[in-house]
């Protein structure tokens, strides 16, 4: 059957979401998104510039939930809403404009990580399996019965940038499979256990702050957490600030040093506070890019403790 639909949609996986409604037939009466951020990096494509091509109006409301907003929506009277990394929380209102059910795409295993950043909540927590859920949207944040899920392997070096790729992939067959369901009235709906997950908040630069008391494993998944287009993890040395890029564990790297850095013949290596090692592979110091071993001839032989 013929269905209309609004879409609230942002980031890579608005692009390819978006592209399945439109490939599947889905009449898309209107693309919500957002003006790019001048102090972000993009480093994904635009939502804009895909349904601009596609011929589908495009809208960037200040506030998609102002009554004069919703009433635009009424008036549309679409038979689904979707919202594909869409960056703000759509009001009950808003939801209730959608005469078929409103849905959600979010990249995590839904209870877990519900909220913000979940790919990079999940590295950092040491997963080793994220993906994609497609869930129906209620007043409270990926809260809503879950219509399908499509999981995807974490690797143990894996860059947020990676597992952002796979999830962004799994969110598109996800939405393809399932999509019919919706379609045709057959989808079966089955709802959250949110005791089995937690909501997290957003992520900011100074998060990526090193702790340097925390195991070496602990400090390797900040590293890939949020290593760039991220702002990166991060310490001072010597008054300078020094971004950790990447990393790879060390298992059995002995130096007897412990949350410090270590400039050793084959390589640069931190240590955290139990006494473990990760390998530095990729840094910059003092807002410039360099290999390793420049920065250890610059630093010298022997431990290094960052600056308290």
């Amino acid at each position: 059957m013929n269905a209309t639909a609004v879409v609230f949609a942002y980031h890579d996986v608005g692009v390819r979401c978006l592209s399945v409604l439109l490939d599947e037939g889905v009449d898309v009466k209107l693309v919500v998104t957002h003006e790019d951020d001048p102090k972000e990096t993009v480093f994904f494509g635009s939502v804009r510039e895909l349904a601009t091509r596609r011929g589908v109006a495009v809208e960037t409301p200040a506030d998609a939930n102002a009554p004069e907003f919703v009433e635009r929506l009424r008036a549309l009277a679409p038979d689904f809403i979707f919202s594909f990394y869409y960056r703000k929380m759509l009001s009950p209102a808003v939801l209730a404009t959608a005469k078929r059910g409103a849905f959600n795409m979010h990249g995590s295993l839904l209870p877990k990580y519900r909220g913000r950043a979940p790919v990079n909540w999940a590295i950092l927590k040491g997963e080793r399996w994220t993906g994609a859920t497609l869930h129906e949207m209620v007043a409270k944040p990926d809260a809503g019965r879950i219509v399908g899920w499509m999981r995807v392997p974490i690797g143990e070096d894996d860059l947020a940038i990676d597992v952002f790729r796979r999830v962004t992939a799994a969110a598109a067959g996800l939405l393809w499979r399932d999509l019919s369901k919706l379609l045709d009235g057959t989808a079966i709906l089955t709802p959250q256990d949110l005791s089995q997950g937690s909501y997290f908040g957003g992520r900011k630069p100074e998060d990526g702050r090193i702790d340097w008391t925390q195991p070496a494993r602990a400090i390797h998944d900040l590293v890939r957490a949020v290593a760039p287009p991220y702002p990166g993890a991060f310490t001072t040395v010597r008054g300078k600030v020094l971004r950790i890029l990447r990393t790879r564990l060390a298992p059995g790297k002995a130096s007897g040093a412990r949350s410090a850095l270590v400039v050793a013949p084959d390589g640069l290596y931190a240590f955290g506070g139990d006494g473990n090692a990760v390998e530095i592979l990729e840094l910059d110091y003092d807002g410039s890019a360099m290999p390793p071993r420049t920065f250890c001839d610059n630093m010298g032989p022997g431990i290094h403790a960052p600056d308290p």
